[in-house]
């Protein structure tokens, strides 16, 4: 299944209800499942983003569809990317669908 990456901004409200109720990020992970998703893993960070969450998702449809519904509750902001594995990545890299294969960069 595609894995996706969701980088998360606490709103105002969010940052409130999260403070008063730390288990809420537990009852978050179950609602993804209602929407065919599995969290791999969640941290919180420090920085830019409050949170970095590891989901698997059958489609990219169902994760942007994720991210609105979680996002439309006003608590949260949510920039989702796509993940893509290391080996399938390397496999691309070695196929013969190359546009600059066998040239070499001289500045």
């Amino acid at each position: 299944m595609p894995i996706f990456v969701m980088l998360s901004v606490l709103s105002n409200e969010g940052s409130e209800t999260l403070h008063t109720r730390p288990d809420r990020i537990g009852l978050v992970d179950e609602e993804l499942k209602v929407m065919g998703c599995r969290v791999i893993d969640q941290y919180a960070l420090l920085g830019q983003y409050d949170f970095l969450t590891i989901v698997e998702a059958r489609d990219a449809e169902t994760v942007a569809h994720l991210s609105v519904d979680l996002s439309s509750r006003g608590g949260v902001h949510i920039q989702t990317l796509p993940a893509i594995p290391l080996d399938l990545f390397i496999g691309k890299l070695k196929s013969h669908e190359q546009l600059g294969r066998g040239k070499v960069k001289t500045d």
